[in-house]
């Protein structure tokens, strides 16, 4: 194990709501759905119809552009609906189980005899291969590509995070097998972060991947700030990452030669009167989890966690990449004053209130902007939790002006959203910094293919 890597820019926001280490009892839901708005860049590109029968693994829709990258059902059962919004665009592709199982068979593999082309068609063919993302633009890799390492972050830093250690517990052998079969697709190797405070055997041990260990507050766990400490990139240079649960699936497709959507999700927030953890599958209907669980008044469904994670509602679906439920105060009950009233009870990044005297004290936060848009201040306070050599204000400027070799100069290829998603919640001037950095991603793949 390398030398321990500290954080000393982040924050910690130290919410009431985290997932006793414990399973909780709760139906599998009837419906999932896969959503193409999980996956930035794709364009969908239908494979099935309602009413079709389809099994785990199953194809549902491809790339358009890439058609090799298959899209699959994590359930066997009948396509219920394909919902869409404006301009006809697939929003989701809804499954209704049969509670069969019935998976496709890609046969088993043994991976320390498969060659690099014998892995890649392997996912490819299962649906797996979308699990892989690629930085520089944090979306689905490109099969022709050679990265230059693999990265997995073995911990999550971000607030009511589950817990890896917990959930690949009693997974270890189809953990290593999915480190295995990584291996063939990089001449980089796998890098493994993890804590550095609390590192679990299953991670610390691996064969076949290097550890990191990494110490301080969020964002600490992102894979972007683990490549930027270990490896940062530069110009040309790719690099691919995936989730230990993601490298359970790839194990037990090698292992067992289908398809298994199988995923361990937090059930978490302020609002959730039971907060454990269970078992689900991929694109998961959020109902069963949240119904009859959570306290009463208007609140917020969030799929992922309270920065990065998306409004789905009560009636919604997991997102694809996503481990955890969240559940917290909607905040369209206004106070006199607003922000701006004294109170012992408020988080603040700031000196504002007595937060920053209180260091272990939980705070149960809303959705409130507590106030609108205005004028971007460069004032330094992005840097105060961003933990990147790079100027984030003067980015989020080149990136509203389309100044591309501005972007490029100013670390457009070392960023993704969830790296920028504490700015977003420091900032005064209340910018959406994360759709600005999508936006930036965007025009760069843009003009830059």
């Amino acid at each position: 194990m390398s030398d321990v890597i500290k954080i000393k820019r982040g924050l910690d926001i130290r919410l009431t709501g985290k997932a006793e280490l414990v399973f909780g009892q709760a139906e599998m839901p009837e419906l999932f759905a896969v959503k193409p708005a999980d996956f930035p860049g794709l364009v969908p590109k239908l494979a099935v119809k309602p009413g079709d029968k389809v099994k785990a693994g199953s194809v549902l829709f491809i790339d358009k552009y890439r058609t090799d990258i298959k899209f699959v059902s994590p359930v066997s059962g009948e396509v219920q609906v394909v919902n869409r919004g404006e301009r006809r665009r697939i929003l989701e592709v809804v499954v209704k189980s049969d509670n069969q199982n019935e998976a496709e068979d890609f046969g088993a593999l043994e991976v320390t005899k498969a060659t690099k082309e014998e892995v890649t068609e392997k996912l490819l063919s299962s649906g797996l291969w979308p699990f892989l993302r690629q930085r520089p633009y944090n979306v689905v890799a490109n099969p022709t590509d050679a990265p230059k390492a693999i990265f997995i972050s073995a911990f999550d830093s971000s607030p009511l995070a589950p817990d890896y250690d917990f959930i690949i517990s009693g997974q270890e052998k189809e953990f290593k097998a999915g480190i295995k079969a990584l291996n063939k697709l990089t001449e980089g190797g796998v890098h493994i972060g993890v804590n550095n405070e609390m590192a679990s055997k299953p991670f610390i041990s691996v064969e076949g991947a290097t550890t990191h260990p990494f110490s301080g507050p969020h964002p600490a766990g992102n894979v972007g700030i683990q490549i930027h400490k270990v490896s940062p990139i530069n110009k040309g240079d790719i690099y691919w990452t995936v989730q230990p649960q993601e490298v359970v699936s790839i194990g037990k497709l090698f292992l067992e030669g289908v398809y298994d959507a199988s995923r361990i999700i937090a059930v978490t927030g302020s609002e959730v009167k039971k907060r454990s953890y269970v078992k689900t599958k991929v694109g998961a209907a959020i109902t069963p989890y949240v119904n009859g669980n959570v306290e009463e008044g208007s609140l917020r469904y969030i799929s992922g966690n309270v920065l990065i994670g998306t409004n789905v509602g009560k009636d919604g679906y997991l997102g694809s990449y996503d481990s955890q439920i969240t559940v917290i105060p909607e905040g369209d009950d206004y106070e006199f004053m607003g922000w701006a009233a004294p109170g012992f009870g408020k988080f603040s990044v700031s000196k504002s209130f007595f937060s920053w005297l209180c260091t272990k004290k939980e705070y149960r936060l809303n959705a409130n902007l507590n106030g609108g848009p205005r004028a971007i201040i460069v004032s330094g306070q992005y840097d105060k939790v961003l933990p990147m050599d790079i100027l984030p204000e003067q980015l989020i400027k080149a990136i509203l002006t389309e100044d591309i070799d501005k972007m490029e100069q100013l670390g457009i290829y070392e960023v993704a959203e969830e790296d920028l998603a504490l700015c977003e919640f420091v900032c005064t001037s209340k910018l959406e910094v994360q759709s600005i950095i999508r936006q930036g991603i965007d025009l760069m793949i843009k003009e830059m293919s």
